[in-house]
């Protein structure tokens, strides 16, 4: 809490605790996407967020609870997964689409992605991940899906999403970031699809 003297008396001001939580989210947001999970350090996420170490534990108990609400944010607004591309009748292509233009060289990798990315070498970090992926995007996408091995076809296009992730936007395969962005729609739509259909 902060005090300032306004004509010999002392105000106390209460901090704005939605705005503190908030602030700290977004620091760590940034640091575990710049750094992993083992390289962001809780003062560090602190110090960003302009509050003590102390404080953060005070709201969100640990690192680990604070990395997987970190995750939990990042995913509550998904791209490839929105309700709008959900709603589309094709959905492969949807999902191609959405693929192919996040990944462009002009954009920045989406922060949760970043954030796995560079925690994935952390053992208790990928348990973390692997939760929230389960009870999320990959929940999310099996609930879409009918027939045999649904679960099984979702985590496949999530892995797809990933795995084009790395090789366009992070390592830069030039058979990939050159390529025409129609012609990877077009070699991508009905990868999707079959994993959406269950079609063999």
């Amino acid at each position: 809490m902060a005090k300032t003297g306004v004509q010999g008396a002392t105000i106390v001001r209460r901090r704005n605790a939605a705005a503190t939580r908030d602030a700290i989210l977004a620091s760590a947001r940034r640091a575990f996407a710049e750094s992993g999970y083992d390289g962001a350090g809780v003062r560090e996420i602190a110090a960003g967020a302009g509050v003590t170490a102390m404080l953060v534990n005070r709201y969100f108990g640990s690192k680990e609870q604070l990395f997987a609400e970190v995750l939990a944010a990042t995913a509550a607004s998904p791209t490839i997964l929105s309700k709008e591309n959900l709603k589309k009748p094709n959905l492969g292509e949807a999902f191609a689409t959405a693929l192919v233009d996040i990944t462009n060289a002009a954009n920045t990798p989406l922060e949760g992605f970043s954030i796995m990315l560079h925690s994935a070498s952390s053992k208790r970090a990928a348990e973390i991940g692997r939760e929230q992926i389960e009870k999320g995007h990959q929940k999310t996408l099996t609930s879409l899906l009918s027939g045999d091995l649904a679960p099984q076809r979702a985590a496949l296009a999530l892995s797809l999403v990933a795995g084009f992730q790395v090789m366009r936007q992070m390592i830069g395969l030039s058979a990939l970031s050159e390529a025409d962005p129609e012609d990877l729609v077009k070699l991508l739509s009905p990868l999707f699809q079959q994993l959406i259909d269950g079609k063999g």
